[in-house]
């Protein structure tokens, strides 16, 4: 049995302890068995505990629930991913509501280096399902992870588009992985299985209620580099969604509609009020995040080093260069790139030992 993995477990099972509070004890204890040995004085006495959470931690006992969810991981090849540990999606570190633990089923790299989320209602039309198709089309060949919720309409869309187009695609879940929602949905899902994946931080037995869908969309948002909204109502996940990105300091894009088309209302409500950027064909978010090829300019004294480079990585690579470490605000402002693309071009820089992650949202070279 990994006992690392039971306590694990264990601490998203507490009551009272959300994702914030365990990403708090986990930063100041540095592993979940450690939170659960903690002196229960020194719990009430940590910021956002207190003595009715501490009471919680120490009270716990349901080892057996955990004991159970382990077998179930085992049993069913599933990968546990947890928040400190190398394999957890980089992309969700700097969420602030991420959870400290997911379950992914899958054989597609998380931390791909492009990655888009696409969203849209459950009752598409035949224009958002034509955009949709086309959009994911025009995407073949560019080493681009889809991510989407695996729903019916244009999330189903999104995921069969991008099969048939040999790009990997996640759905991201909002129930446990020993079920399945909506069950018309199985034979996609197996696909998706071999060309992508399965995530969701439910833990198995758990339904997919409705309260369960706006926790499953921080995970789509959070996990991704841009999203998509294609076709939307005034009110609903996608708006969401979209918000959390924008949140996240995520690029947002929307694909207009008619204007007297109410499943378009939501994406010109986000373009109307500069939540999402119009975009009415692939290269327009190519072009965007800066991921079409472009020619080679002659490279910079500094980046010869590091010839591979994109432009977007050698403009934050020459900002970074030459200081003991720059705050990411500062990165933003002086780059004059989008924050999506700063947030991808660090990213990058990192997972490639480039540079540094240092306290307080700065980087230095490495």
């Amino acid at each position: 049995m990994n006992n690392d993995l039971l306590f694990q477990v264990a601490l998203t099972m507490i009551p009272q302890i959300g994702d914030v509070h365990a990403k708090a004890l986990i930063a100041r204890y540095g592993d979940a068995e450690s939170v659960f040995k903690a002196p229960r004085r020194q719990l009430e006495h940590m910021e956002g505990i207190g003595t009715v959470r501490a009471n919680s931690i120490k009270s716990f006992t349901d080892f057996t629930l955990c004991e159970a969810e382990l077998s179930f991981i085992e049993k069913y090849k599933i990968t546990p991913l947890f928040i400190t540990e190398t394999n957890y999606p980089k992309r969700l570190l700097h969420c602030y509501d991420s959870p400290p633990l997911l379950y992914y089923r899958g054989e597609a790299d998380l931390n791909s280096a492009k990655i888009i989320t696409i969203v849209g209602t459950r009752n598409n039309s035949e224009y958002g399902k034509i955009a949709c198709e086309k959009l994911v089309d025009a995407l073949r060949g560019s080493d681009i992870l889809i991510v989407s919720g695996l729903a019916f309409g244009i999330d189903s869309l999104a995921h069969k588009a991008a099969l048939k187009n040999n790009l990997p695609t996640v759905g991201v879940l909002a129930h446990g992985l020993d079920r399945l929602y909506p069950p018309q949905n199985k034979s996609l899902a197996k696909a998706m299985m071999q060309a992508g994946g399965l995530i969701t931080d439910f833990r198995s037995g758990t339904n997919p209620d409705r309260q369960n869908f706006p926790r499953r969309n921080r995970i789509a948002a959070g996990l991704c580099d841009a999203l998509v909204v294609i076709e939307s109502g005034k009110k609903g996940g996608s708006l969401i969604t979209a918000e959390l990105a924008n949140s996240y300091n995520r690029e947002v894009f929307a694909i207009p509609g008619r204007m007297t088309d109410s499943k378009s209302e939501g994406c010109h409500y986000l373009i109307k009020n500069n939540k999402a950027m119009l975009i009415t064909c692939a290269d327009d978010l190519l072009e965007t995040m800066n991921w079409k090829e472009e020619k080679k300019n002659a490279p910079g004294k500094q980046c010869e080093l590091f010839p591979d480079l994109t432009e977007p990585e050698k403009i934050i690579f020459d900002l970074i260069l030459g200081k003991s470490n720059i705050h990411i605000d500062e990165l933003y402002n002086r780059s004059g790139m989008g924050s999506g693309m700063v947030a991808a071009a660090l990213l990058s820089l990192e997972m490639g030992g480039i540079i540094v992650t240092m306290p307080g949202k700065s980087y230095k070279i490495n």
